[in-house]
């Protein structure tokens, strides 16, 4: 095997005998013939695009729900793979039928999975990142920023596919893209012109997801969410996918049992209908990382919705369910039949476990401040600004992780002085959630935007202050401050630099599959920085 898409790779080199995620090395090889198999699906598409034919039904959501499958952290089934791979050799052979088999096509394009699974795992010897080690690095690591960015534009796509909101230029261009990956004649100009129109799209596509979820859930307001525990039988829900979340809140109604959101779920509590549940109680734990720790033993029953997934313990295997994309061998899998979901199974054990036996006592945090909650106050802001009581805007953010270094955004959040203003999202947010920052200019210092999918909501902000100063992004007071773990910030960051967002501080290492010469092309064009010190970066920031 080898893989480097995430901040955590063996040695910030790669991985090569186990994935650090706990990846084994089959589910790493099945997961290469997927993407490539996609890639094929990708040039057929566009053929038969292009000739004005009828797509087969429910191959872009195939695409995308497949790529999302490969995301870091997402699923280690490795027979949920095989299902993928074969199903991927259906959709091929419906476009081949459609445009007939194109000779000419690039490499691998026309590429069918054998049917066993040791026959596809030999394939996998010829097929995957390295496996042309005379290929240019420049070229390779722009292919790799390229399949990771759609990787996390899938995540997003999936999310609003749940809630039936798609669109067809989000699609084509993961046809058009992934094919572009297997063109031998493009070139590094070609290739870096495509990752940024990936990110113009991937911009759409969080539009798209944005307006899924306000338009099921309601637009998020500022609220109070309780980070303790309360007596009595529970579930804890993580990842992100709130369409889960509120059928579980509905098929638990009035059972007795409270419902704690964990990780990335946090931002759940401020949407109207969610948070109409008074089951909904609380907040359970932190980030991601510490689930192992935080779900060891618990007497409660936990449903993984998406990605976020770590290797579970033994002390909690019996406790732990998987539903939509996300799988581990041996977990028990929440199936969606008639476009419904019956989390019975998960219920069943809630009540079995009995959960906390006592209160704790009450400590509450605030969430809530997504686009519209945070424009809401756009003149007291500005005025704030103006009047020098608001000096400076950071958004500190992004995707936390266990590798060492981490402590940096706690301590720069810490550091940053009292007339300024945090915005935060993502699970990074859990270095300092907790903490008390007080208010500036009438409002809190903190202001938690939402998930790593509200990223837009950050965009929007942004775009709205420059506009209100009637400058650009780059000219108004704010310092982007970016933790990195997986593909989903690839392709924030891609939608970021598309945008011409410059001087983001990255960290906590820079990716490993950007080759020098590609780093050293950002850095120039877009002044991105390697995080330092909390005390250094201040002070080059604020002078």
């Amino acid at each position: 095997m080898f893989c480097y898409q995430c901040e955590q790779t063996a040695g910030n080199k790669g991985c090569v005998k186990m994935g650090v995620c706990s990846k084994t090395p089959e589910v790493a090889k099945l997961q290469d013939i997927l993407v490539h198999q996609l890639k094929g699906i990708g040039y057929y598409a566009v053929k038969a695009l292009e000739s004005n034919k009828q797509l087969p039904n429910g191959i872009s959501k195939f695409v995308v729900d497949g790529m999302f499958a490969t995301l870091t952290n997402v699923n280690f089934d490795a027979q949920r793979f095989l299902e993928y791979i074969n199903k991927a050799n259906d959709y091929k052979n419906k476009l081949v039928n459609l445009v007939g088999e194109c000779k000419d096509a690039p490499s691998g394009a026309n590429y069918y999975a054998p049917k066993t699974k040791e026959e596809i795992l030999k394939d996998s010897e010829h097929i995957g990142v390295m496996v042309d080690e005379d290929l240019d690095m420049d070229i390779r690591s722009l292919r790799e920023l390229l399949t990771y960015g759609f990787k996390g534009m899938a995540a997003y796509a999936h999310h609003s596919y749940i809630l039936g909101r798609y669109d067809d230029e989000v699609n084509h261009f993961f046809f058009k893209g992934l094919a572009a990956t297997l063109d031998e004649k493009l070139g590094i100009p070609e290739l870096f012109k495509l990752n940024m129109e990936l990110g113009r799209v991937n911009l759409k596509c969080m539009e798209l997801l944005d307006a899924a979820n306000t338009g099921a859930y309601g637009d998020p307001t500022p609220t109070e969410v309780n980070i303790k525990t309360i007596k009595g039988p529970f579930i804890v829900v993580s990842g992100h996918d709130l369409k889960d979340l509120y059928e579980l809140l509905k098929q638990t109604e009035g059972k007795g049992i409270n419902i704690y959101t964990h990780g990335e779920m946090l931002p759940a509590h401020g949407y109207p209908k969610l948070k109409a549940f008074k089951h909904l109680v609380g907040n359970y734990g932190g980030a991601w990382q510490n689930q192992q720790k935080e779900f060891d033993n618990l007497p409660g029953a936990i449903l993984m919705t998406t990605n976020c997934l770590m290797k579970p313990r033994d002390n909690y295997r019996d406790r732990i369910f998987t539903t939509s994309i996300v799988g581990f061998d041996g977990l028990p899998h929440i199936c969606e039949k008639d476009s419904a979901k019956d989390f019975t199974a998960v219920i069943d054990k809630a009540l079995e476990l009995g959960g906390f036996t006592e209160d704790e006592p009450e400590q509450k945090i605030m969430v809530g401040f997504a686009h519209k909650a945070t424009l809401s106050h756009a003149e007291e802001i500005i005025s704030a600004v103006k009047e020098g009581k608001i000096k400076h805007f950071f958004l500190i953010g992004g995707c936390d992780g266990a590798r060492p270094g981490r402590n940096y955004y706690t301590e720069f959040a810490e550091q940053t002085p009292k007339d300024t203003v945090i915005l935060t999202l993502a699970c990074g947010k859990y270095r300092f959630n907790k903490k008390d920052f007080g208010t500036v200019a009438g409002l809190p210092r903190l202001l938690d935007v939402g998930q790593c999918n509200d990223s837009y909501s950050a965009i929007k902000i942004a775009l709205a202050l420059a506009d209100a100063f009637d400058c650009t992004v780059n000219d108004l007071p704010l310092s982007l401050i970016l933790s990195w773990y997986e593909q989903k910030a690839v392709v924030i960051l891609l939608s970021l630099l598309y945008l011409d967002i410059k001087n983001i501080y990255l960290g906590p290492t820079l990716p490993a599959f950007l080759s020098p010469n590609v780093l050293q092309v950002l850095v120039d064009k877009f002044k991105i920085t390697a995080i330092s010190t909390p005390e250094k970066d201040l002070q080059e920031i604020l002078g």
